[in-house]
């Protein structure tokens, strides 16, 4: 059985996919990038899409266990790390940083997470 979950975005339609997938007792967040004038909000707000999506999963930050960040320059990714040690706490992802191109200029750090279902959640019972 499986899951999908949509936020609603404005490439989910144009290009086919959803912000999230529950499979397996795991939630696959789709790569996800953030408004804002620089790489440090644009990392808040991609954070907080995710956060919203493993919620409507049964999951949350601290039952992720594995994250990739892409930045177009990765010198832009240290500005970031205070954002990210908030956002993980004492439950630290294993982590990946790529520097690669993004679907547009304007994007500065595009963030793919991969997060277990909470023990509490009915659907990791059925999954």
């Amino acid at each position: 059985m499986m899951k999908r979950i949509s936020s609603g975005g404005e490439f989910e339609k144009k290009i086919g996919y959803c912000r999230a997938v529950v499979a397996g007792g795991f939630v696959h967040v789709a790569g996800t990038v953030g408004q804002g004038d620089d790489v440090v909000a644009q990392c808040r707000d991609a954070l907080a899409t995710i956060k919203t999506a493993l919620e409507k999963a049964q999951s949350d930050m601290q039952h992720v266990v594995r994250v990739t960040y892409m930045l177009p320059d990765r010198s832009e990714f240290a500005p970031c790390w205070p954002v990210l040690s908030e956002a993980f706490g004492d439950h630290p992802p294993a982590a990946t940083m790529i520097e690669c191109g993004l679907i547009d200029p304007k994007y500065r750090i595009e963030i793919e997470v991969t997060a277990v279902l909470r023990s509490d959640s009915a659907d990791d019972r059925r999954i």
